[in-house]
């Protein structure tokens, strides 16, 4: 079929907090992102099986949920069940879209693609933490937790009869992150980079995206930064190092932020790769549109210091129903703990 996906009329005003930025997706819904997934799968590669697709999506769900043996579920309320999903989303539009902007010989494949449509699933399966885990919340591995989606992912794949694929998924996963650098990345095929490019794009534009982007940062990516020890730490002289003194600060520095990651990333290490959604979308591209919303907004709020502009509160999608209040403890309790070192 191969048909353009059309966009709402009024997308941009009447979007719900948990839908995608179609307004068409709840992406808080691990069986809606499921279902338009496996759609977008069924058309482009029919042969590819809908049974190994349902099976990711179930284990993921079971794994963020607490239902995984062996795992509590998320608790991180940024990088939580709605991020994962919205990212899964986006990277199977963008492998569709690539599929039918690019020559023949460069085209994925159905195998390649479900390997990379894995490998979003489970990019941030490592903020999960295993069953007697110290660790207090799974903020606490912002540094490490694509390495340890990576070893998921080798783990998973085997299980979905993806085996072949397993040690490929866990190093282009990195093209999520920062603990590898890219030039570092190995892979036998430029299609797996073309894979990790487009999946590290989807991770960038789907969260930046988000209609609640901007109130996300402040309220809820704040708090992991502080647990992950990135906002507030002590240094190598031992002095209290402060990156980022509030969801404000953090809000203050977002502009400086998006504008690096076009640059280095989308623009840069992934070589436009999100150009190849216009595929989908009629030659437009609601993603870039809503995160050029999201900055202009946040520049008028800066302008004017009027924080109070940002009203939005939408629900966490993490094990627990109610994360943030046991969270604010964890974040009262770091930062105390970091000016009270001695």
């Amino acid at each position: 079929m191969n048909a353009a996906v059309s966009i709402p009329t009024g997308t941009s005003r009447f979007r719900r907090n948990d839908y995608d930025v179609t307004n068409t997706v709840q992406v808080s819904s691990t069986d809606s992102v499921k279902a338009a997934v496996t759609a977008l799968f069924q058309d482009e590669w029919p042969a590819v099986s809908t049974e190994q697709i349902a099976r990711t999506f179930d284990t993921l769900d079971a794994l963020f949920s607490g239902r995984l043996p062996g795992f509590h579920g998320v608790d991180t309320v940024y990088h939580d069940r709605q991020h994962t999903l919205d990212v899964t989303l986006a990277a199977a539009r963008l492998m569709v879209g690539y599929e039918r902007t690019i020559a023949p010989e460069a085209r994925l494949g159905g195998d390649r693609a479900l390997m990379g449509l894995v490998t979003a699933a489970f990019h941030d399966a490592g903020y999960v933490r295993e069953i007697g885990d110290p660790m207090p919340n799974g903020a606490r591995y912002t540094s490490s937790h694509v390495s340890r989606s990576a070893r998921l992912l080798e783990r998973f794949l085997p299980a979905v009869g993806l085996q072949d694929w397993a040690s490929i998924a866990g190093r282009i996963v990195h093209y999520t992150g920062y603990e590898v650098p890219f030039k570092d990345i190995q892979a036998p095929d430029e299609r797996d980079h073309r894979i990790g490019y487009l999946v590290g794009t989807a991770d960038l534009i789907a969260q930046m995206a988000d209609r609640c982007y901007l109130e996300k940062c402040r309220d809820r990516l704040y708090p992991e930064f502080v647990l992950a020890g990135v906002a507030t730490g002590r240094n190598a002289e031992g002095y209290v190092d402060t990156r980022y003194g509030s969801g404000l600060d953090l809000l203050r520095k977002t502009p400086i932020f998006v504008e690096t990651m076009r640059r280095d990333r989308l623009d840069g290490a992934f070589q436009g790769a999100y150009h190849y959604l216009e595929a989908l979308f009629e030659g437009r591209n609601p993603y870039i549109e809503a995160i050029d919303q999201h900055m202009a907004f946040l520049r008028k709020i800066l302008r004017s210091g009027n924080f109070g502009l940002l009203r939005r509160n939408p629900p966490v999608f993490t094990r627990d129903p109610d994360p943030l209040p046991g969270v604010r403890q964890l974040v009262v309790s770091h930062i105390k703990g970091v000016w009270s070192e001695t």
